[in-house]
């Protein structure tokens, strides 16, 4: 698989190198061309790895897919209290599987916050793959009118903090040594429900096998100032990404849009 989409379709090798060339400008060409080829070996993996959700075993899925013994504490001790809270994370590792592991923890209901394809035939594929367990999806466009109607219920609402918003309106900041918009919809939502922020980092331990780790960011968003927690998730992001850079989806137009000039 790895032979046909690097070598014989070429799927977007000129935007995956674009993308590592301008964030990492200090390294050479040969590293960048060394880290492109790890990557579409992982891009592999991965979405072989997702099909497999469609049939994996409840205990084969843990077992690909751990919590470490800290996150397990942290989700716990969240439950206890009887506090929802909001997940963030990236497109780094194996997000999919990761929202499995956690479901299957049965501590909280996990809500993740999704992008409805247009493709009728392969939404409801993913709808099955990410529902499988008994995680739930929740459209963008109603989140938080969903999020509100559920307060009572103790969840755990997941965002992928780094697809592309509009750059009107979106939070600017430097990731990766550009000028990256970021959604401010996770600040926004945290901020209004009250709910604690934790960040999820999803490493590869070895081909097929990931462990979740997290950090407690805030435990009271409405008490921070603007931007501060889209600045901590997408820093946190762009930490994991500099140490373990072949694992995140570089094949993904995430610099499409200019900043927009100050009047």
């Amino acid at each position: 698989m790895y032979f046909i989409l690097y070598y014989v379709i070429g799927y977007r090798k000129e935007v995956v190198y674009q993308n590592l060339r301008n964030s990492f400008p200090n390294k050479s060409d040969t590293e960048i061309k060394k880290i492109r080829k790890e990557y579409y070996h992982y891009l592999c993996d991965l979405t072989l790895e997702t099909f497999k959700t469609l049939t994996i075993s409840k205990s084969a899925m843990l077992k690909h897919c751990s919590l470490n013994p800290e996150t397990v504490k942290l989700f716990t001790k969240l439950a206890e209290e009887k506090k929802s809270f909001i997940l963030v994370m990236g497109h780094f590792g194996n997000w999919e599987w990761a929202g499995n592991s956690f479901s299957l923890l049965r501590l909280h209901q996990l809500y993740v916050i999704y992008h409805p394809l247009s493709n009728k035939y392969f939404d409801g594929l993913m709808y099955r793959m990410r529902t499988r367990f008994g995680t739930k999806l929740i459209p963008m466009k109603d989140t938080y009118r969903e999020m509100s109607a559920r307060k009572n219920e103790l969840s755990a609402t997941a965002f992928i903090a780094d697809q592309t918003p509009s750059p009107e309106g979106a939070f600017w900041t430097t990731f990766l040594n550009q000028d990256t918009p970021v959604f401010k919809g996770t600040e926004k939502i945290a901020q209004r429900m009250n709910y604690p922020i934790v960040y999820v980092r999803v490493n590869r331990v070895k081909r097929g096998y990931y462990e979740i780790s997290t950090e407690l960011l805030f435990e009271n968003p409405a008490k921070t100032l603007p931007d501060e927690v889209s600045k901590a998730h997408t820093k946190a992001l762009e930490n994991d990404i500099i140490e373990h850079p072949e694992i995140w989806l570089w094949s993904h137009r995430r610099w499409k849009h200019r900043k927009p000039k100050e009047n």
